[in-house]
């Protein structure tokens, strides 16, 4: 983080503004939810690897079929993607190429940062809408899966607008970051440059 956040003196009155303290509390909220985010999508995975070694059991120790490891499996990896999504933003975990960032100045940087923070955010929400409308139509319409499980899909396609629509969230999170200063644009500081 930047060190020119604000920070009142121990015992000292606040006088930030009221949008500023609201966008920090916004802020802190949004990076609590992809924390959690993050923390259910691993516990997805795990659950996952866990099917799988049960699966391998059954099949080839106890020569019994599978009926509903395969599509957990499935369901819960792409869930684990969607949902882990705002985690991986917020820790910048995600594969970038910042060549152009690091050889700009300050001020270009910061115009960078803005334009890719608003273009991911539009991203997010119009993916965040379509996938939202494909969940409804799964959901009204009763769709299964054509396994044997016959899952109901309305359960794993929700973790697609959800994930998007809390990515979205977090690239708003980011902008206010941004914006107020209290981070620097792609996390690099004068001190990092090459």
């Amino acid at each position: 983080m930047s060190s020119n956040v604000h920070k009142p003196a121990a015992g000292a009155v606040d006088t930030a503004p009221v949008f500023i303290r609201a966008a920090h509390g916004f802020v802190r909220g949004v990076r609590l939810l992809s924390q959690a985010c993050g923390i259910f999508a691993a516990g997805l995975i795990a659950a996952a690897v866990v099917v799988v070694c049960h699966m391998v059991f059954v099949r080839y120790v106890l020569n019994d079929h599978t009926i509903w490891q395969t599509d957990f499996t499935t369901y819960s990896l792409i869930a684990a993607t969607f949902i882990g999504s705002p985690y991986v933003l917020m820790t910048r975990g995600h594969v970038n190429v910042d060549v152009v960032p690091i050889y700009s100045g300050r001020r270009v940087r910061w115009w960078f940062a803005l334009a890719t923070h608003v273009m991911t955010f539009l991203f997010a929400v119009v993916l965040a809408v379509l996938a939202y409308q494909f969940w409804h139509e799964a959901y009204t319409n009763s769709w299964v899966s054509n396994t044997m499980w016959r899952a109901r899909l309305w359960i794993p396609y929700a973790s697609m607008p959800f994930g998007l629509g809390l990515l979205a969230l977090q690239c708003v999170a980011d902008l206010i970051d941004l914006v107020t200063g209290r981070e620097a644009p792609f996390g690099i500081t004068e001190e990092h440059r090459l």
